[in-house]
């Protein structure tokens, strides 16, 4: 009974996690993991579930520095360097990268969610990228952490139901999925696939994020063991989502299809589900939309108020100068029809650029006993750490075209 009662505690803690899943699970997500099942079936399901766990170690990292230290990973880039011109390099390094390569997923999220959308409510897809940069806005103004949190926990239990209930109900060849799905290969003609997976699961600004949201929860050391599960826990059930999706387009579609849109899946299921499937997949994409329009903003302000060294408030004018600019620049190009596409490549490249420097400089501070003392990394810890920071300086070299 004990045991029982401790296990619903910490799942009443689960919060700050679900505000990174859901920033993890954006309408690009949907895309790409849709785009996977569609033209390799299962047989990318292993590079999904790699990268959920690359990015549970991370997070774990980054939850634990947040909540022993009580600063933010910007703060800890930040005082790495004692040198004024290090220093002020890696405040611009930051912003230029997480900031303005936010302001470029911004725009891909809102032209993602309201594309899909506009396809199911017939409302035009300006429409609704206004609308769901209105709905981000307000919630983003009200300054409560706790709603907002809720917000998430709401959005990623929607999606949740939406896509995953859709994987259950298409009833998909259980054990194609071990037998496919589980073996890794890699091959030329699946390689970028792979990249894309590891790549949109990964994401730079979510260690930002999640370094300073858990300090809006959790207050201590006494509450650790809590904020490693809220980790464990919600990028759990991120990866169960996108695993739904690529079950769903694997059974949809015949091998090879390429998908741009995904709101096609919706019209692809209505003859194996009804025409419920598409109302059901219209919510999840919206829920996407709304979840990734929030987060970019919100990891924008958190990772500049670090850089900067400015007060966290979430109410301060600083604070919320620098997620309304973010949003404004994703709604105005979605809302002229803008491709977004230019942009999204420059956020590629800074984050390419950035991500094995983060993770490199967050390898040595989790290793910092002056400030950790006894929660530093252990070994085994290191050497998770140092294979992820092999494979994203692999991942960057490949992004600018040197392998």
């Amino acid at each position: 009974m004990a045991k029982e009662s401790k296990f619903k505690k910490r799942l009443k803690n689960v919060g700050p996690g679900a505000i990174v899943a859901a920033a993890i699970v954006g309408p690009g997500t949907v895309t790409t993991a849709s785009n996977v099942g569609a033209q390799f079936g299962y047989a990318l399901i292993w590079a999904l579930i790699f990268s959920v766990i690359a990015t549970m170690f991370l997070q774990e990292m980054v939850t634990r520095l947040g909540v022993i230290t009580r600063k933010d990973l910007s703060t800890i880039l930040r005082e790495q360097f004692s040198h004024p011109v290090l220093k002020w390099l890696t405040i611009l390094l930051i912003i230029s990268a997480i900031v303005i390569g936010s302001a470029a997923y911004e725009a891909g999220n809102i032209v993602g969610g309201a594309i899909g959308m506009s396809a199911f409510t017939g409302l035009s897809t300006e429409t609704v990228a206004i609308l769901i940069g209105l709905i981000a806005g307000v919630l983003l103004w009200v300054g409560k952490y706790k709603i907002i949190e809720r917000v998430f926990i709401g959005l990623i239990l929607t999606m949740t139901l939406s896509f995953v209930v859709t994987a259950i109900v298409i009833q998909p060849d259980l054990s194609a999925i071990i037998t496919e799905g589980l073996v890794p290969k890699v091959s030329s003609g699946n390689i970028l696939f792979v990249i894309s997976l590891i790549g949109t699961t990964i994401v730079p600004y979510t260690l930002f994020l999640q370094s300073s949201v858990v300090q809006e929860r959790f207050k201590g050391e006494e509450e650790l063991t809590d904020s490693r599960f809220d980790v464990v826990t919600t990028i759990t059930i991120c990866g169960i989502i996108s695993v739904a999706i690529i079950i769903t387009a694997a059974v949809a579609f015949p091998l090879g299809t390429e998908i741009q849109n995904p709101s096609v899946m919706a019209d692809q299921l209505k003859p194996l589900l009804g025409s419920w499937a598409k109302y059901v997949f219209a919510v999840g994409i919206f829920a996407a939309g709304i979840s990734s329009a929030m987060t970019a903003p919100l990891a924008s302000a958190y990772a500049t108020a670090g850089a900067l060294g400015w007060d966290r408030n979430l109410r301060s004018t600083k604070f919320r100068l620098v997620w309304i600019v973010v949003l404004l620049v994703g709604v105005i190009f979605a809302s002229l029809g803008y491709d977004p596409i230019q942009l999204i490549v420059f956020a590629q490249y800074a984050n390419g650029l950035i991500l094995p420097f983060i993770v490199l400089i967050l390898m040595v501070a989790m290793n910092n006993r002056a400030t950790l003392q006894n929660h530093v990394n252990s070994l085994w810890v290191n050497i998770v750490g140092g294979l992820i920071f092999l494979i994203t300086v692999t991942l960057s070299l490949i992004s600018f075209g040197i392998f």
